[in-house]
């Protein structure tokens, strides 16, 4: 029997490097029939992507006006013609057997989501290496779900009849489409967690992808209550979150997977190849050779 394609969206903005280990993240995947929807949201130019990865089926949609992540996906989800999709935010990554493993676990469900290692980083060049990493690993009880998500919608896979319910991810959640996207779900289909940590989740202590200002997220935050009668919800630091005792008390076995070794992609071997040639044409320069 033939392997069923998966849609993989990825919106984007401004992140080649970032996006280009992504994309090398998932031309090391052992499942290979991935149609990749790269929707760049009116940034600078993609096209290298595809010449840098030939072998990948890569859709790259330009939107003329930056329309921010949750407008991104939709438009990524119009192109979907297969009859499973996975997400994916352009600054983490997927390891090898992380699309193998949710294609097996949604045997039994219609939206499967993975455990992952959260990751600080420096860039050194245009490759990402970690300096601090943590398991994200919880039980995934609706009620306490309703309380704080531990949902992770990077490399979560889901069939596209889902759709037909949900239809798009609702843009006035902004900070919140995730949480709102799994309640939903929930709501009507079947959910599973996945105990294997092979997705990673990018963070930097100088980032906001964690940490934003409280006062912007806080209408975000009272809208998804209200939608989905939540009751008062915190802002507090995801990192405090975490400390809550009853966030504590939902810890989880998981199976991790990563070695902890940085994904190298084309583009960083192609900038730094560049950059070696600049460095030795210098030095013939300065050596009286001519250039």
């Amino acid at each position: 029997m033939e392997q069923p394609w998966v849609s993989v969206i990825i919106p984007t903005f401004n992140r080649h490097a970032m996006v280009s280990e992504l994309i090398e993240s998932l031309n090391r995947q052992t499942y290979r029939r991935l149609h990749i929807i790269l929707v760049n949201d009116a940034g600078l130019p993609l096209n290298f992507i595809s010449e840098d990865y030939p072998e990948l089926d890569i859709t790259l949609v330009d939107l003329e006006t930056n329309l921010k992540h949750v407008h991104a996906r939709n438009r990524g989800l119009e192109l979907v013609q297969d009859d499973y999709i996975m997400l994916c935010d352009d600054d983490d990554l997927l390891l090898p057997t992380h699309v193998e493993t949710m294609m097996r676990a949604i045997a039994d469900a219609d939206l499967v989501y993975s455990d992952v290692e959260i990751f600080d980083y420096v860039l050194e060049g245009a490759t990402r290496r970690a300096t601090k990493r943590f398991v994200f690993a919880y039980d995934s009880d609706l009620a306490a779900m309703r309380r704080f998500s531990t949902f992770v919608a990077s490399g979560c896979l889901f069939r596209k009849e889902i759709l037909e319910k949900l239809i798009r991810f609702d843009a006035d959640m902004h900070h919140y489409w995730d949480w709102d996207f799994y309640l939903r779900a929930a709501e009507h289909y079947r959910v599973k967690r996945v105990p294997v940590a092979s997705a990673l989740y990018a963070f930097s202590e100088q980032g906001d992808n964690m940490s934003g200002s409280h006062e912007d997220m806080r209408p975000y935050l009272d809208r998804l209550s209200a939608k989905h009668g939540l009751g008062e919800l915190p802002t507090k630091n995801f990192f405090v979150l975490l400390e809550e005792p009853e966030v504590q008390q939902r810890k989880a076995a998981t199976e991790v997977l990563w070695d902890g070794a940085p994904i190298v992609s084309r583009y960083a071997l192609s900038a730094g190849k560049g950059k070696a040639e600049e460095e030795e044409a210098g030095a013939r320069g300065r050596s009286g050779e001519p250039l």
